[in-house]
């Protein structure tokens, strides 16, 4: 029973994942699929590109709801169901995934920043605010969303570690592993970013794509 509710936990939380905010709002309020143009990345950056700033914040909440609603019901009503920091753990990751993937999307997925930052805040709300600010203070300085991405992303994991030292959460293996495996998978996505970041070509942050905005 506990292996078959673990891949239980998994397979929701991906479903939920899946939701892509970027399309459903963008086509609710009438506007250009966001993989059309800019990054063609469906995140809330890239929402932020056709100029529609509500789009753009209700993108961010709603993919980082999802994060955090998977991880949320986990915690309280997996306990009945024998489910512990593992259970925590997967449903984080498993949203994530389903973010990047999205079934429901021909796995043309985002960037999970968004996602990512809601699990954490699922995981513990100090834990999502200390990653948060590591990327609002890379952003406000450089104003590169995928840079204060990157910066965030390698910080997770010493944040985490540092944190359960200091007791600020509790510490656990499984949600650690998770936490490495959402970096990892987040520099990963970001790795033509990087190259742009590089060669002095990414778009800053508030920069409208011009297709966009037609």
């Amino acid at each position: 029973m506990p292996s078959f509710a673990l891949v239980l936990v998994f397979v929701c939380a991906y479903l939920l994942g899946s939701l892509s905010f970027a399309v459903i709002v963008s086509r609710l309020m009438g506007l250009h699929d966001p993989r059309s143009y800019g990054s063609g990345n469906p995140g809330a950056t890239n929402v932020l590109r056709s100029g529609n700033k509500v789009a753009a914040v209700l993108t961010l909440l709603l993919d980082a709801l999802k994060g955090w609603l998977a991880v949320f019901v986990v915690q309280q009503w997996g306990v009945r169901w024998g489910l512990g920091t593992s259970a925590v753990a997967l449903a984080g990751l498993g949203a994530f995934l389903g973010h990047l993937y999205p079934v429901f999307f021909r796995f043309q997925g985002g960037k999970g920043v968004a996602t990512a930052a809601g699990v954490l805040f699922g995981f513990s709300p100090w834990l999502g605010l200390a990653t948060a600010l590591v990327w609002l203070l890379t952003a406000v300085v450089s104003r590169y969303s995928s840079l204060a991405a990157l910066v965030a992303a390698l910080a997770l994991a010493p944040v985490y570690w540092l944190g359960g030292q200091q007791g600020w959460w509790l510490a656990q293996p499984a949600v650690m592993l998770a936490c490495l495996a959402m970096a990892g998978l987040l520099i990963w996505r970001h790795r033509q970013n990087i190259q742009r970041l590089l060669a002095g070509q990414e778009s800053r942050l508030g920069k409208k794509a011009k297709d966009a905005a037609q």
